[in-house]
């Protein structure tokens, strides 16, 4: 469905304004699809970027600045994420010896089983909520890098 009807908005001031307005409603569109994917693995799509940094990292342990730097979402409030990442037992948390403000944090082997069960989903998931095709979808990335640049 086009924007205009999404939003009930026939006209835009400009090309520019209508892309940024149709990129944030569909970032919102996108995050609102990959909550409802991510909550029968009992995880939210901030709490799974985590998990998939930390298994980028392993085995070497993180600081929480670190993960910070990395996520997608860096607003997000790690703290609280890594604490109820801990309590699902998928993350675990141990002072850093070398800076006693900081701590090293690893991914579990249960947080390892769940981003395996997720990755046997993920692919069809993607495909079916990004109808576009390879090329599409790499020239749409290249467009975003540029948006960006």
């Amino acid at each position: 469905m086009k924007i205009e009807q999404e939003i009930k908005q026939s006209r835009f001031k400009s090309p520019h304004q209508k892309v940024a307005i149709n990129l944030i409603f569909t970032a919102n569109w996108l995050e609102a699809k990959q909550q409802d994917f991510f909550k029968p693995f009992g995880i939210t799509s901030s709490q799974y970027n985590i998990l998939r940094i930390l298994r980028g990292q392993r085995p070497n342990k993180i600081s929480g600045a670190e993960i910070k730097s990395r996520m997608l979402d860096r607003n997000s409030d790690i703290p609280r994420l890594l604490d109820r990442l801990i309590r699902k037992n998928l993350i675990s948390k141990t002072p850093c010896p070398n800076d006693k403000r900081a701590a090293d944090i690893v991914i579990t082997k249960d947080g390892l089983d769940v981003l395996g069960e997720i990755d046997s989903h993920i692919d069809l998931s993607e495909k079916t909520a990004i109808r576009l095709n390879k090329d599409e979808a790499a020239h749409l990335s290249d467009l975003l890098d540029k948006c960006r640049g």
